[in-house]
This record gives C-alpha cells, structure tokens and sequence, in this order.
C-alpha cells in the first residue's frame, strides 16, 4: 500500500489513515509497504519530509534506544511541545509555551541496559525496537562517555551474574565519584560472588556496586550534588536523566517559589528540588520511599547556609497532604509519576496555596491535574518544555500555576 503519514503517535510512530502505524516516519511522508496487523514494519519512504535528517548514529535501526533520530532537532522540539498543547486543549486549557529546552548528545548520565550472557561471553545494551533481541550499542551518540566506556565491566557482570537463559538489568547512574552501578534480576549473592563482584568494583573503580537490592562495594559515596547539599541516594535510586534537564527543572521551581518563606515539595526523592529551594525558604519534603527521605535529610544535615529542611515518608496516592495541611505554605512544588497526583491536586486545589510548580513527565496526566487546579480558580501562566530524553518520544515539562 501507498500511504501518506497524517501525524505521530505518542510512541512516536507516524499514522496514515486506517489507522496504519510506521514506525520511524514523519508526518507528511508518502511510503510504501506491506500492511500487517495494522502497521507498516519496513516501509520504503517515497517522498521524505523536509524535517528528515540522516541519523546520527549507526545503530539507530536496531536499537531501540531512540525511535525520532530521523527528525530534526527543530521538528522534535516542536511536536512534544505540540503533544503538550493537544493534552491542555483537551481538558479546555491555554498557557503560553517558552522554548523547548533540549539535552545535549551524549549528555544521559542515568539509564537501565540489559545483559545477556552468550556461548563467547555476553551482550549487553539496549533491547531492539519492538524486540525482546539486546543490541549492543558501543557507539552509542545518547548516553555519557563515561557510561559507554563502561559497557566493557558491564560484560564481565553479566558473565558473572546472569543465569544461563536469564537477562540482567544494569542501572547505571554517572555522578562526581564515578559509576553507580545497581543490578537486578541476578543470580543469589553468595559469598564467593560476593567476593568476585567487589573485586570487580574495585578493578573498573565504580564508586558503588548493589546487587538485587544488597550493596556489595562502596569504594566512595555515590553523592549527587543538590545546590549546596551531597545526597548518597539508595542503590537504583531516581534522578534526572541528564545534569542539563535537571538544571533546567531546577531553575524553573527556583524561579516560581520566588521569595516565598514556606515551600512544600511532594514527591521529593532524593531531593532535587527541596535543596536547592532550601537555600530561600523553609521546605517541607514529602516522598513515599523511607530510603530516600532518609537520604535527604542526611544530605540537608551535611549542608551549610540552608533553611530548615523537614521530611516526610508518605504514600501520597493513599495519604495525599490534605488542605489543611498546607497552612502557612506559599508554594507547592510537585513532581508525581506517569500517572500524575489525581487525588493530592484536589487537596492543593482546595488548599490557600497561591503558587504551584509542577513537574511532569505525561502530558495527559499533568493536563487533567492543571484542569482541577484551573477549577480552583489557578491559571496556568507557562509551560517549560524540557527534552532530556533527547530523541524519544518521551516528554517532561515544568509548569507555573498561580491563583
């Protein structure tokens, strides 16, 4: 079949009518190809979009990695911004877009590859699109030097660690120390692996070393700077993908807390607002994992010329903060998961809050949430695009509410 791309999909894949799916088109495009389930796999492009570009990288057909290194910088900036306009268009809202902030190549200092071992060793890399297949990616144009240099080690773990049929996850996460290397779905800890682990750790240098939850080496903490804070967060822990898109988020919190004395920041992890925030006003952090807490509140103690810090564990799902309980608060910073804060947006939409920062890394989730705020009576004042899962489908913004 001859078709015409009419637009992108969330995942990325382009949609001609019917609907057909094809993967790594643009809107616009006319291809061709074979129609199987609804989808295109192999589709011969007959007539380009001029937002084509040649992929930068030689394993992108095989990799899943990234599915939109065949689009300009420009035209991909442009739809996740779109995607975000068509999700508040939906629930009846406008804001005013800044421009899209994207992350360097090879600037991903935190990511998930999977090991397999093989007859002559192991495999380790991103799995292929579409694929449970690992492709290895030793050119990789997406992840830090630091960590590509690593796939080597990587290899010897899963040699060590993975089970004959079985596949290993490897969490890396890059920081001033070095590698943080989490790994997961490994064979049990005993003590003669134990032992071949931590040499391991202490011959490729990794700062830390955990193994399905239990650390095995530290040969130095794994500190991730927040403003004037060094936070040692638990083993696979969560952290911006890029310093970058961090940076970024963090500016934008920065400058919508303003002067506020009292700031509450929900879902706070390791403390990637909370401390920098904390450097103007007094925070209340809120995050339902106890490790992380905990983490922040060492890293706050450690800190000097910060404002009084105080933590709390809470499922905010099951427990949200009530409205009452923002007494005194001039600004709530919330960054919630895929599926957003349903519950805990109605308390802060009935609180006397005036200002709200939010982080969000799902258009539609954060669209339905700003809609129970806007009935509130809050006004979406802008959006903050922020790419740091460049060339993906992926899309994290930050947004400013007020009464």
């Amino acid at each position: 079949m001859r078709l015409t791309i009419e637009r992108l999909g969330h995942l990325g894949d382009g949609i001609a009518e019917g609907p057909v799916f094809v993967p790594l088109t643009l809107p616009g495009e006319v291809v061709e190809g074979d129609v199987e389930g609804g989808r295109i796999e192999a589709p011969k492009i007959v007539t380009p979009s001029p937002d084509r570009v040649a992929p930068p990288c030689r394993h992108f057909r095989a990799c899943g990695g990234c599915s939109l290194m065949h689009g300009s910088d420009g035209f991909v900036a442009d739809w996740k911004a779109e995607v975000v306009r068509i999700a508040l268009a939906a629930q009846g809202i406008e804001a005013a877009f800044r421009p899209v902030m994207t992350s360097h190549a090879r600037s991903r200092r935190r990511a998930t590859l999977a090991g397999r071992r093989t007859k002559k060793g192991a495999i380790v890399g991103f799995h292929g699109r579409a694929s449970g297949t690992i492709v290895e990616i030793p050119d990789c144009r997406l992840l830090h030097p630091d960590v590509v240099a690593m796939l080597p080690v990587l290899e010897e773990v899963t040699v060590i660690g993975a089970s004959r049929k079985g596949e290993v996850d490897l969490a890396l996460t890059l920081g001033d120390a070095g590698l943080d290397l989490a790994v997961s779905g490994a064979k049990p800890l005993e003590q003669s692996l134990f032992q071949e682990i931590a040499a391991l750790a202490d011959r490729a240098d990794l700062a830390r070393v955990s193994w399905n939850g239990e650390v095995v080496a530290t040969r130095r903490p794994p500190a991730q700077v927040f403003a004037r804070a060094r936070v040692v967060p638990p083993p696979g822990a969560f952290l911006q993908a890029t310093a970058g898109g961090e940076a970024a988020l963090v500016d934008a919190m920065r400058e919508i807390a303003g002067e506020a004395r009292r700031v509450a920041d929900l879902f706070a992890g390791c403390g990637t607002f909370a401390l920098p925030l904390a450097e103007r006003a007094e925070v209340h952090a809120v995050e339902g994992e106890g490790s992380m807490t905990a983490a922040l509140e060492q890293g706050w103690r450690r800190a000097e010329g910060l404002k009084r810090v105080t933590v709390e564990t809470r499922d905010l799902f099951r427990r949200p903060l009530l409205a009452d309980e923002f007494k005194g608060t001039e600004c709530i910073v919330i960054d919630p998961p895929r599926s957003g804060a349903e519950a805990q947006s109605r308390e802060i939409a009935a609180s006397r809050a005036g200002l709200v920062g939010a982080v969000s890394c799902n258009p539609v989730t954060f669209a339905r949430d700003a809609r129970i705020l806007a009935d509130a009576g809050f006004v979406l004042d802008w959006v903050q695009v922020v790419d740091q899962f460049r060339w993906s489908p992926h899309v994290e913004l930050a947004a400013k509410f007020s009464r």
